[in-house]
């Protein structure tokens, strides 16, 4: 007995008879056979196809011989590409930022640099005026050219405001030209006399409508973060949102 079949062979008294199987024809490859209930074989061998030279690949990423090209910089057997070179045959994410944050009205702060949003919300929460500056200067320096982008045509009478904007030039600023009266409370390191006492330091209770403003602004993902790189297209993005919160309201 072949030693070949004799690993496949079933031990018995009886003798039974060889099967020849077929030549395997070379250079074609072979299927696993399944077996019926009548032990027949559904075993079949590929025939070889002609490559069509005509034809694109299907991926991008085969070549004229079908196999799929490597990357040394996505296996680790290389150094990442610089900016000077780079590896044009894939594109990495980090590619479509490779320059700093810039655009107009962006500044640097502590913690990076930014777009400074200013708003002014009304007794219910609802915006009346935005505007935006950069993350630079202080918000004192901002309260005016705020009020000049506001919605409705008459100033505030009064605006409330955190330590931030405690300055006196800026409360006679806005009383001389607005008519507006600032609310906000002394700073500690407060050196000068005090101007304002406790009965008009009871709205500053209110504040805490305009920080709501800011959380349902920060409900449109477009507003979260500053992606126009034109400070007129974020305004106008701040500018559609006051839209749809008046339009909810009313």
């Amino acid at each position: 007995m072949d030693p070949v079949r004799a690993f496949y062979s079933i031990p018995s008294t009886r003798t039974r008879r060889q099967r020849t199987s077929p030549e395997k024809p070379k250079g074609c490859a072979q299927r696993h056979s399944m077996g019926t209930s009548h032990r027949s074989t559904l075993e079949r061998y590929a025939a070889t196809l002609s490559p069509a030279s005509d034809l694109p690949p299907l991926v991008p990423d085969l070549g004229q011989a079908g196999r799929i090209q490597t990357d040394p910089y996505r296996t680790g057997r290389g150094s990442l590409p610089t900016r000077g070179h780079r590896y044009s045959g894939n594109l990495y994410r980090w590619e479509f930022y490779p320059r700093k944050k810039r655009g107009h009205l962006v500044g640097p702060t502590k913690r990076g640099k930014g777009t400074k949003i200013m708003a002014i919300a009304d007794a219910s929460g609802l915006p009346v005026a935005i505007d935006i500056q950069s993350a630079s200067p202080h918000e004192v320096k901002l309260v005016e050219s705020t009020i000049k982008n506001r919605f409705i045509s008459k100033p505030p009478d009064r605006i409330i405001g955190d330590k931030a904007y405690d300055s006196d030039p800026l409360d006679e600023r806005l009383r001389t030209q607005y008519g507006t009266e600032l609310i906000a409370p002394h700073k500690t390191n407060r050196k000068k006399a005090n101007t304002q006492d406790g009965r008009v330091l009871r709205r500053y209770r209110r504040r805490w409508k305009v920080e709501r403003l800011f959380s349902w602004l920060h409900n449109f993902r477009r507003l979260v973060t500053r992606w126009e790189f034109h400070s007129d297209n974020f305004l106008g993005m701040l500018q559609l949102g006051c839209i749809v919160i008046l339009l909810r309201y009313f």
